[in-house]
């Protein structure tokens, strides 16, 4: 009888794999639909229907915001009809999306401090990374004169509209994680998605807001967690300009991310700092204080190297933000940021 108990017990396990796998097939092939038909995501109708609301009500409520079932169908959670779009699966305790954060020790995914996943509403996401992120964002103090002057590592603003970003505008019709690097110098947000086809890079800069999720976007206004649209960026840009190190966007097809330096970082290291640097990275710093500008034969000469590695060590110096690229093709260039 133990045996029968344990193979039924064993298909049960197995029909609600497969009930799971035929549900996500479903949805794709939804999604796939939705977009062909010119809906977006946060508009379908969600295939789970069954749906709690603790924290987003916790939330509504925190912030004087009615919740009611008319509410809902004002905010787009839910339909005329009474069914709740993928909009209010996305607010829902049953999300499935999630984050996953990870503290590294140094400046390379190398040795892990620390590692989370955070699921959820997106609601109680947003409040959870926020706080952990909290507790890395160190306070250093500096004693000047008869005043003590405390700057944390990374301006709170900047924190808050990096992580909003990565909620509010990332693609939820792909099931990729929204990722967060923490290292020594810098934290790196990363949502997958890109950029809706109709906007681009220089527009965001200046100000320009589209959202993927606009209904969304719409919701955390409304909760006050965005003071306006398109100010975000901007905001986060502005948070960094007395740092010599500058926030940066990075954007592909399929993901965008934002990194924000260690504000406290950048003012007690300089470019020559050993635990910041390795040798090769060094030579080529040194190379670039004589010369205006290098392309990379002149780093395979200088440190008798490799194609492939010069362009590794080019690269990182780059994302460490030492350098920038001047040029494209044959005619690429390399100059240091700052003098």
């Amino acid at each position: 009888m133990a045996l029968d108990m344990k193979r039924i017990e064993a298909g049960n396990n197995l029909t609600k794999e497969l009930k799971q796998e035929f549900i996500e097939a479903i949805e794709k092939i939804i999604i796939s639909f939705a977009n062909t038909a010119g809906e977006k995501y946060e508009e379908v109708r969600s295939l789970n229907q069954d749906l709690t609301f603790i924290d987003a009500e916790r939330f509504f409520k925190a912030k004087k915001v009615p919740f009611g079932l008319n509410q809902q169908k004002t905010l787009k959670i839910l339909t005329n009809d009474g069914i709740f779009t993928n909009l209010g699966l996305l607010l829902s305790d049953q999300l499935k999306h999630t984050i996953k954060l990870a503290v590294f020790e140094g400046h390379e995914k190398e040795v892990f401090k620390d590692r989370r996943e955070f699921s959820g509403s997106l609601l109680r996401q947003l409040e959870e990374v926020y706080s952990f992120l909290d507790m890395y964002n160190h306070n250093h103090a500096k004693v000047k004169g008869l005043y003590r002057e405390e700057r944390r590592d990374y301006p709170e603003v900047a924190l808050r509209e990096a992580l909003l970003n990565a909620l509010i505008h990332r693609d939820y019709s792909i099931s990729s994680s929204t990722l967060i690097s923490v290292y020594d110098d810098r934290i790196e947000f990363v949502s997958v998605g890109g950029l809706p086809k109709t906007i681009t890079l220089d527009d965001i800069m200046l100000g320009l807001s589209l959202p993927r999720n606009e209904n969304l976007a719409d919701i955390f206004y409304r909760l006050h967690f965005v003071e306006a649209y398109g100010t975000g960026i901007p905001r986060i840009m502005r948070s960094y300009m007395d740092c010599r190190m500058e926030p940066r966007i990075t954007v592909t097809s399929n993901a965008f991310k934002i990194t924000l330096p260690n504000k406290n970082f950048y003012r007690q290291n300089d470019f020559n700092h050993k635990n910041f640097f390795n040798e090769s990275e060094i030579k080529i710093i040194k190379i670039l204080d004589k010369k205006t500008e290098i392309n990379r034969k002149d780093v395979e000469a200088a440190l008798s190297v490799s194609q492939a590695m010069a362009v590794r060590l080019l690269s990182g110096l780059k994302e460490k933000g030492v350098i920038e690229v001047v040029g494209t093709g044959k005619k690429t260039r390399y100059k240091k940021v700052f003098p």
